[in-house]
């Protein structure tokens, strides 16, 4: 059963999307204003109903993709409203206002799916440490990381490419790029800086001596490939 959120302002809170009433999921419906957002009950999809306010509903689209909320976003429209839908709504999906319940279950569990699947697919867990590349934020144990730009990307590339041995020349090229003119020196630098901040888990990083780094992981991940790690 999915949690929804219903924006919309119909007169005497009559339902947006009749549909939803003669499903399962939870359903909760407040007023289609900004104001309205700030405490407003977190959800798994978000539906807008666009059907007499195009304007607005376009303008509370932007504010809900500026305003980082995860939750998939489908517009309610008209037949006559979809000529007017566009790209850059930033909505995942529209359905119409006559739509069934078949329909509607069916676009919550596509929507829904998706947006699981690309969570996952832009995390990486390993050995202890969680690595979320949609927001550029890592953990060890819970607990958040003050990493920079480039020790985010160089913990990034060790945990997707687990247990493999990477010269320095090799690592300058994977993650600062072939246009980069420093010295094989910065990659120490960031290695010796990364390992300080993971603490205990500072030996995940290894040496190899007169070769390079790599990422060696615990022995508990070592029959299982990191989850969301890209295979070389």
């Amino acid at each position: 059963m999915a949690q929804l959120l219903v924006l919309s302002s119909a007169p005497g809170g009559a339902s947006a999307l009749p549909a939803l009433e003669l499903l399962s999921h939870r359903v909760r419906q407040i007023p289609a204003e900004a104001a309205q957002l700030v405490n407003a009950p977190s959800a798994d999809a978000i539906f807008l109903d666009a059907r007499t306010d195009l304007v607005g509903a376009k303008a509370l689209c932007k504010i809900l993709n500026t305003a980082g909320i995860d939750a998939p976003l489908v517009l309610i429209v008209t037949e006559g409203g979809l000529t007017a839908v566009s790209p850059d709504w930033g909505v995942d999906d529209v359905i119409l206002a006559t739509a069934g319940p078949a329909e509607a279950d069916a676009r919550i569990r596509l929507v829904v799916g998706r947006r699981t699947e690309e969570e996952t697919s832009s995390r990486v867990q390993t050995s202890g440490i969680t690595i979320d590349e949609a927001s550029y934020s890592a953990k060890v144990h819970g607990k958040p990381l003050d990493l920079t730009y480039k020790e985010f990307q160089l913990l990034h590339f060790f945990a997707t490419h687990p247990s493999r041995v990477f010269t320095r020349e090799q690592l300058l090229s994977e993650v600062w790029g072939y246009d980069y003119f420093g010295g094989t020196r910065t990659v120490d630098v960031h290695v010796r800086r990364l390992r300080a901040k993971l603490g205990d888990l500072e030996q995940l990083i290894g040496t190899v001596r007169n070769v390079g780094y790599r990422f060696n992981v615990s022995e508990d991940d070592e029959d299982a490939p990191a989850q969301g790690a890209r295979k070389a």
